[in-house]
């Protein structure tokens, strides 16, 4: 009787170890993963109050927007690496709990748990998410395009009265970019706002007169050192785009993401005319002068055309012709014609 009553406690310390064992693994990584989520919370419960703290500025005018957006952006990057340096201590913790657990120190018969935690911060939201950051099926860029600008007359660019490497035109703009296949990336709708800055110069010393309706190029009397018609837009530009990318592999799960490899587009722009004017700057004795007249010079008041562009990744080259007439009641026809590069930034 003695015998069995030791075997009998000694088999109950047995399973009395295996349980305790068992719970205290699942207890202590569940601990840990309880203090990583309090830690998370008690850093976005601050962010959020130090933001509505910034809007409570910018409401009662001490600070700009600007500034508003550069704190908030500065707090949150703040509250990132509080984040970042109090979890370090708990990841370390549940790294020696599973080290003991695979070391044997910590035994357990049943199924064994995975306990992974991982953090990714974003910013420019605020906020802090525990997924893959992927490109979203609509992206938006920063459109920068400049090169040379002409006029063609008759659908021809001889024999121009502009110089070639002196006429130039710059374009600005956002533009958005949306995939139009749900898990196919070739196909995009490429729209936005744009501001189109169109500047041609005369050669042989001439300048623009306005006559009536009529808008012609003449010589000026005197010598001048520089002439120059500038024309600003506004203009809506949409394009059906053509993306090479493909598509990527995250945790064998496919994905896409633009601006990867070979793009090619093709549509078009329509707009209205902000503003016409016209620079020349001549020498008045011993007086440098500049001359800026600014009207309508008879220029159409919308302007509609064609556009096209091929490249790689960001960088293309870019081909634009308006179907308008620069001067919507001349005699004879001149339409605006572009080519230059352009920069497409995420």
């Amino acid at each position: 009787m003695r015998n069995f009553t030791i075997y009998l406690v000694t088999l109950l310390c047995f399973f009395a170890s295996k349980m305790l064992g068992q719970e205290t693994f699942e207890k202590r990584a569940k601990t840990i993963a309880s203090k990583i989520e309090t830690i998370t919370n008690e850093e976005k419960t601050a962010l959020k109050i130090e933001v509505e703290a910034v809007n409570d500025q910018l409401i009662n005018g001490t600070i700009t927007r600007e500034e508003a957006e550069s704190k908030k952006k500065l707090l949150a990057e703040a509250r990132a690496i509080n984040i970042e340096s109090r979890v370090v201590v708990e990841q370390e913790a549940l790294k020696n709990l599973i080290q003991e657990k695979v070391d044997g120190k910590i035994k357990e018969q049943d199924s064994i748990r995975t306990y992974s935690f991982s953090f990714h911060r974003k910013n420019h939201k605020h906020d802090f998410k525990d997924t893959i950051q992927i490109e979203r099926r609509t992206t938006s860029q920063f459109v920068f395009a400049a090169g040379l600008n002409n006029l063609a007359t008759d659908s021809k660019l001889e024999d121009s009265d502009y110089r070639f490497l002196g006429s130039h035109f710059y374009e600005l703009g956002v533009s958005y970019n949306s995939r139009i296949a749900k898990n196919n990336n070739l196909l995009h709708a490429k729209y936005g706002l744009s501001v189109m800055y169109n500047n041609l110069r005369p050669t042989d010393n001439r300048s623009f007169v306005v006559n009536g309706n009529q808008t012609n190029l003449l010589v000026n009397p005197i010598d001048i050192k520089d002439s120059r018609f500038r024309n600003v837009y506004l203009v809506v530009p949409v394009h059906l785009e053509f993306d090479f990318s493909g598509k990527k592999m995250k945790e064998d799960k496919p994905f896409f993401k633009t601006h990867q490899s070979i793009r090619f587009g093709i549509g078009g722009y329509a707009g209205i005319n902000l503003k016409s004017k016209q620079i020349i700057k001549y020498d008045d004795n011993d007086l440098k002068a500049t001359e800026k007249t600014k009207g309508d010079f008879n220029t159409s008041n919308f302007i509609y055309g064609l556009s096209t562009y091929i490249g790689y990744k960001e960088t293309s080259l870019y081909l634009k012709y308006d179907l308008n007439p620069l001067f919507k009641d001349n005699v004879i026809k001149q339409n605006n014609v572009s080519l230059g590069l352009r920069f497409d930034l995420n």
